[in-house]
Parts: structure tokens; sequence; C-alpha cells
């Protein structure tokens, strides 16, 4: 792939971010397999003038953590990084541009918002801000590996500025996570003779019709938990009682998941349940000036706290990501790019304002 050059047209957004996020699109990045864009993109940012690391997580694939100039050379720390993930879902398929709508896999999550988040980062690295870095990490649609292994990584960053799809709304806060596999144990027999065996498979659809009677936390903010029984398996055979049987059930949390356990605890008499996965909800820092939204999906946010305080916001929309026709608006993309520096400013002046109140 040839490489992209700033765009010598337009000299307030020198990164041409329409040719930037289909030149990410057209790479495979589908999760596991984010080494090939990761080494495009970190000489991309080299070319741009960045100072680029690459950290290691696992098999090939590495983080991106890019800041202004060389280590070394008296430049602040970033006070104010902006970050979102490189991987995305399956099935890779390529970008392609219809009027206003930029098309691909991960053009909406999160290709073009890493486009845009480049964009700003280096209109301002042009106009002499040095406290703006970046951070792009492998792994976040599947366990958010990438992010757990930054976590690790010492930093002096006051803000993060998550980017996922939010129609360039300000995320007020998100829901969590709370996976489970309630599992169920019978024994088999002929189906002729049902009073010799036991069926997991019953006992496992009693437990599931009880949960749906349970009692949920609610939040004033987030709302009512909600669940989804995401799997069921089950039995050996139609002619045999079922000796096993399990479900997965992901519950979308809006507080601390210990109510959640310690309601769903009753069922424990009939299956057994195995707690697979958690992910706390999380509020956000919103700015004055900006449409502010409640949203239900998790990010690699609750992964990044290192990181300082967090700030989610993006262009696209949710309801096009991991979709057939996934796309994002030009116009977003661009607007976007304006709006993470303005953000960025504010967050930045924000901090020079901590600083000097310490100070005084």
């Amino acid at each position: 792939m040839m490489p992209l050059a700033a765009d010598p047209v337009d000299p307030v957004n020198p990164v041409n971010i329409v040719a930037l996020t289909r030149a990410l699109v057209d790479i495979d990045s589908t999760t596991g397999q984010e080494a090939e864009v990761g080494r495009w993109l970190a000489a991309y940012l080299r070319r741009l003038g960045f100072s680029v690391t690459q950290q290691p997580v696992d098999g090939g694939r590495f983080n991106i953590i890019a800041a202004p100039g060389e280590h070394g050379s008296g430049r602040s720390a970033p006070a104010v990084v902006l970050s979102t993930h490189l991987d995305c879902v399956p099935p890779f398929f390529p970008s392609r541009v219809d009027g206003d709508r930029l098309f691909g896999r991960g053009a909406c999550d999160a290709k073009g918002i890493l486009a845009a988040q480049i964009a700003a980062a280096h209109r301002l690295r042009r106009e002499g801000e040095s406290r703006v870095g970046l951070l792009f990490v492998v792994g976040e649609e599947r366990g958010s590996d990438g992010a757990r292994s930054a976590n690790e990584l010492e930093n002096s960053c006051r803000y993060l500025v998550d980017g996922e799809p939010t129609d360039n709304r300000l995320g007020l806060a998100t829901r969590g996570i709370l996976r489970v596999k309630v599992r169920a144990a019978g024994r088999a027999a002929h189906s002729s003779f049902p009073e010799l065996g036991e069926s997991a498979i019953d006992k496992l659809i009693d437990a599931l019709v009880d949960l749906r009677t349970i009692e949920l936390p609610a939040d004033e903010t987030l709302g009512q938990t909600h669940y989804t029984i995401g799997l069921i398996t089950g039995g050996v055979a139609p002619n045999v009682i079922s000796p096993t049987a399990e479900a997965e059930v992901m519950f979308r949390t809006v507080s601390d998941s210990r109510a959640i356990r310690k309601a769903i605890a009753r069922l424990e008499g009939r299956v057994a349940i195995d707690h697979v996965l958690e992910v706390p909800p999380v509020r956000m820092v919103t700015l004055p000036g900006y449409d502010v939204a409640v949203f239900p999906y998790t990010t690699d946010i609750p992964f990044l706290t290192a990181w300082g305080e967090p700030l989610l916001f993006g262009p696209g929309s949710i309801h096009l990501a991991h979709t057939a026709d996934e796309h994002v608006s030009i116009t977003e993309l661009h607007a976007a790019a304006d709006q993470y520096v303005a953000m960025v400013r504010e967050l930045l002046r924000r901090t020079l304002n901590s600083e000097v109140s310490t100070l005084n």
C-alpha cells in the first residue's frame, strides 16, 4: 500500500482524513490480526513527525503510543491523550465512498475515529502544542487485552478521550457487563423411561424462567439493568434424557455487580452459576457546549484507569457499527476532528488552572 502524504490543499487540516480512513479500512485488522495495520500506522505517524512507541501485546500485535517530537527533546509529557482501537469485528470488507458516506469494515468503529484523532493531534502539534498524545490499542472487540497492557505503562496523563461511535456526543455514562454461565446437571436415560433420568434441560429452563421474575438494580442515569440469553446448549440426542445443559447470560449493568450476584443466587438450588466476565459501568467527564448521552455498550475505558479522567466521544452511530453496510459520514468525520481540537484545548486549560491552583 502506498504511503499517504499530508494533504497540501488544506492548511488547517493537513491530514487527509478520508484517504487515511480508507487506507486503514483496507487493511484487515480483525481482532487478533492487527499487526499489519499497526506497522503501517506506526510508519505513517513517524512520517508526520510523531515519536512512536510500539508496546508488544502478543503474537506480533502491539499498541501504538505517539507524542509530538522526539523523546528527550524537552517537550512536555502529554496531559491529554486521544485514544481508540485498531481492531474490528469480522468479516472484513474494503472501503468505498458513496457521496458523503464512507463504507468499509471499521469505517465507523473505529478507523474513521482514529483518523479524526490523528488529524486533530497533528493540527495541534503544528500549532506548537506538545501536551497531546495518541494511544491506539489492539483487542478492544474481544476482551480489551491491548488496553489492559497499556494500563501497565507509567504516564502523567490527566485526561483520556476515548473514541467510540457516539454521533459526536459526549458520553455521560456507559453500562457495564456481567456475563455468567448457567449450568444444569441431570442424569441420562432412554426417553421412553423418563422416570429413570433427570433432565438438565428442564432444570435450565426452569431457572431461566425464574430469572425473569428477579428484580434487578436500576439507576437514575443509566436506567434499568437488562439481560440477554445469548447461548443455550444441552443434551446429546432427541431420544436421550439430557444429562447436561447450559446457557450464557449477559447482564448490562448499571451499578456494582454484587447486587445482581446476590439476586440470582437463589437459582443455585437448581443450577450452578459461573461468573465469566465483569466490566463495571463508568461515568465520564463532560464539557459545556456538547450534547451528552448515556450509552449502553462498554468500551476500553474501564481498563485504562491509569490514563487519567475519561471522556467518550466520536463520529458515527453505534447502530451502524458491526453491520454489513458499516459506514460513517465524511462530514461528521471532519466535524469530529474540529471538536477533538476544541476539546483538547479546553482540557489543557483545565489542567493548567489546576496546576496553578495547586501551586497557590
